[in-house]
């Protein structure tokens, strides 16, 4: 539809229409429409997740119709007489409200992060008619020196401890090796170690004071402990990661998690900037996870909030460990990228977490942790170098799809247009955004939804406003003149009828309405039901339901007799596919025909190669063939299995022919019937053989050992076939003698009934002689 009429996938506003010749137009208000009813939609009324508008002249239906006989599509509506002028058909639209392009140079070394723009736009609003998607562009690109925050969490059991040696000294190495990648980078440290009640540590008093068993001292078991929020300053990382002592626990798997989920949510603590947020996790064990905090008779679960005291997490004793799907929503929450630096042994368990935590790397730290620098730079690349958007938990009935554009332009749709990777800094890639919004009355409110690539500070913020209010809503009259002198309210040109009224214009009582006086117009007989059981009697006149099932089927009829979906089917679908279902009865498109459209009226399928319809020996029905002779068979009935070949049908008549040389003898019209014979000099001036026009070629062995060659033509169905003979004898005798004969054989000759009503005739030819029959004999 071309709108001014346009319909879209979606909703449409509608309002009412023109008043038309109802008598004329009431077949059309029954059975032209197919859409569910406009009531109980919130609001106005007026907005469907189905193709339709809405017309807002009031009298455009009349008494014993629905108000939702205004719905339609706009081209509809126009043919029964709505002036396009009362079309009411808003549509959605985006504005960009920020719009701030991405950076396209190096930063200066004293611009600020939040200068920097790797993502446009930045502020998007939707208005959005349900069901009509809303598009929009979303660019990102990699820039050039992007400030870091990187937070180092380190497992400080016992057996970490030449690892500690190494991490030591990581500060400044850091910080020189990560220049080459920002100016702005900035490093933190925490440790972890866990729970400390048993059985996860040893609760005895000397060994609460001294965990690792040895005589030199190790620190206290603890939880979790912030050590140094991010700074610049790597002398400052070494001198306090330096100060850090060893420490010891009972079980193999550590408090990891509780340490993570801190070190994510204490944005404040920890001093996470709206930049690219790096969590290093270093551990060479395993990990605690929800439920196993019933071990030490803890069965608080994680509320996945900040409790750092002093730098240290008080609720160790108190929460369970987070679970891994809540570890997951708060690092998305967060938009913090997870490298999990660990040992070999335990490589496995965090590679299943990739598949669970959002921008996840894992890589395998050598036994002291001296490989800890080029592990986390490699994984820094590898993070950054892929996009994937992500969006904010929607609303109920909302819908967010993406495609992209990648390098090498390749685009990609679904989950993968989510995603590009390869991507190297000053890359640009290009993401489609489409957003659709339910049926009203499912989520009409104003709302919003943040789209951002994971692991990247930046996002964007789309306000979603649907489009549930028709704009003469605000034009409302009540006790409007035109609802039956003051009955009701007149809004988009309907009748919002007060208590007690009812009809198109409140003109009817309810209570006489209801009466049996108005039933009764309503029944088809005195036995059937009002309405024929599919509608309401509205002021003696049906008022048909809508099916709840398929908003396209629908009751009509003056007692809602007649439907459109109760007709004959073939393959599986409502006659066929081919017509409408009116009344009961398919109503076939052209060229169709049947109860359920199902045949063809055209007989170009049963046309055989020779023109003639099914061979001459069949009829068309419904585009097929039904070959009367029972012999014949396949599409034109072209195939006789049981029929004698040509070859051997003819054999007896043609080495007749043959011997007769230069006349034709009178034993021969026994074998032949009525024949003319023409001799040819030699075998090569046989037709080619074509059998999908009739055309054979044969060869028989007479009695003196001379082979016999011919060729048979049935032209028009078999109703007359021309014969060609050659006959060519050996050097030694008559060498180069030869015969031509030329039969015109008038019946079917490959039907053994000719040779009955030829004998029948007594000997005259029963049919009309047509094209000769060529026959050629070769003996040799």
């Amino acid at each position: 539809f071309n709108l001014k009429c346009k319909s879209y996938v979606g909703v449409v506003v509608i309002t009412a229409c023109a008043r038309v010749n109802l008598p004329h137009y009431y077949p059309l208000l029954d059975r032209s429409l197919q859409f569910p009813s406009c009531s109980g939609a919130p609001v106005c009324t007026c907005l469907f997740p189905h193709v339709l508008v809405r017309t807002r002249v009031q009298s455009f239906i009349g008494p014993a119709q629905h108000t939702w006989e205004r719905c339609g599509l706009a081209q509809a509506l126009l043919e029964r007489g709505c002036p396009r002028s009362a079309i009411e058909d808003p549509r959605g639209s985006s504005v960009f409200l920020r719009d701030r392009p991405v950076t396209s140079h190096v930063r200066e070394p004293k611009q600020r992060s939040h200068q920097i723009t790797q993502l446009q736009p930045q502020q998007v609003l939707l208005h959005l008619r349900p069901g009509e998607p809303q598009n929009f562009e979303v660019k990102f690109k990699r820039v050039e020196d992007y400030p870091i925050d990187l937070y180092y969490l380190m497992d400080l059991s016992f057996s970490m401890e030449d690892d500690l040696v190494n991490v030591k000294k990581l500060g400044i190495d850091l910080m020189d090796e990560m220049r080459n990648i920002t100016e702005d980078f900035r490093i933190g440290f925490g440790a972890f170690v866990d729970k400390t009640v048993m059985p996860y540590i040893s609760t005895t008093e000397h060994m609460l004071q001294n965990p690792c068993k040895r005589k030199e001292p190790c620190a206290k078991a603890f939880g979790f402990h912030h050590v140094l929020g991010l700074t610049r300053n790597g002398s400052l990382f070494e001198e306090l990661v330096g100060g850090q002592r060893i420490s010891g626990n009972m079980d193999l798997p550590e408090g990891g998690l509780d340490a993570l989920m801190q070190a994510t949510v204490c944005e404040e603590q920890i001093g996470w900037r709206n930049v690219t947020r790096l969590l290093v996790f270093s551990t060479d064990g395993g990990f605690h996870f929800a439920g196993d905090g019933k071990l030490g008779g803890i069965v608080l679960p994680n509320d996945g909030k900040c409790h750092l005291e002093n730098n240290v997490y008080t609720m160790s004793e108190r929460q369970d460990y987070p679970s891994l799907a809540h570890m997951a929503e708060k690092l998305k929450e967060k938009n913090i990228q997870t490298i999990f630096a660990v040992t070999e042994d335990v490589v496995h368990l965090y590679e299943g977490l990739k598949e669970i935590f959002p921008k996840t790397a894992v890589g395998t730290l050598s036994s002291d942790s001296h490989n800890i620098l080029q592990l986390i730079v490699d994984a820094y690349n590898a993070l950054t170098s892929e996009v994937i958007m992500d969006h904010s938990e929607l609303l109920q009935g909302y819908q967010v799809e993406y495609n992209t554009s990648c390098k090498g332009h390749v685009v990609q749709t679904g989950e993968e247009g989510r995603r590009c990777s390869n991507i190297s800094i000053g890359d640009e890639v290009t993401f489609q955004v489409s957003v659709t919004a339910p049926p009203c009355g499912i989520a009409p409110e104003p709302s919003r939804l943040l789209i951002r690539p994971q692991g990247f500070g930046e996002e964007v913020e789309v306000q979603l406003r649907p489009l549930c209010q028709c704009r003469c809503q605000e034009h409302r009259v009540e006790d409007s003149p035109q609802c039956s002198g003051g009955r009701g309210a007149l809004e988009c040109g309907a009748c919002r009828c007060k208590e007690g009224w009812v009809g198109a214009s409140c003109e009817c009582d309810a209570g006489v309405s209801a009466g049996e006086g108005a039933v009764a117009l309503c029944r088809r007989d005195n036995s059937s039901e009002v309405c024929s059981g599919r509608g309401d009697c509205v002021c003696g006149e049906c008022v048909c339901h809508r099916p709840r099932r398929n908003p396209e089927h629908t009751y009509y009829g003056k007692f809602c007799q007649c439907d459109n979906f109760h007709c004959d089917q073939y393959q599986g679908r409502l006659c066929g596919g081919r017509g409408r279902c009116d009344c009961g009865v398919c109503q076939c498109s052209l060229g169709f025909g049947g109860s359920a459209c199902e045949c063809p009226l055209s007989t170009a399928t049963c046309l055989a190669p020779d023109g003639l319809l099914c061979s001459g020996r069949g009829h068309c029905v419904c585009g097929a063939c039904v070959c009367v002779d029972a012999r014949f068979q396949g599409p034109v009935c072209e195939v006789c299995l049981s029929c004698p070949d040509v070859c051997t049908l003819h054999r007896e008549c043609v080495l007749c022919g043959a011997s007769a040389r230069d006349r034709v003898e009178e034993r021969c019209r026994g074998e032949c019937g009525p024949l003319n014979v023409t001799l040819v000099s030699e075998p090569g001036r046989l037709p080619q053989e074509q059998r999908e026009l009739g055309s054979r070629r044969c060869r028989e062995r007479d009695a003196r050992g001379c082979w016999v060659h011919f060729s048979h033509q049935a032209e028009r169905g078999n109703i007359s076939a021309h014969i060609h003979i050659a006959l060519h004898r050996g050097e030694s005798a008559l060498l180069g003698c030869s015969l031509t004969m030329v039969l015109y054989l008038i019946p079917p000759i490959n039907n053994y009934s000719f040779f009955k009503l030829w004998n029948k005739k007594g000997g005259e030819n029963p049919f009309t002689v047509a094209t000769p029959a060529v026959l050629t004999v070769h003996c040799g």
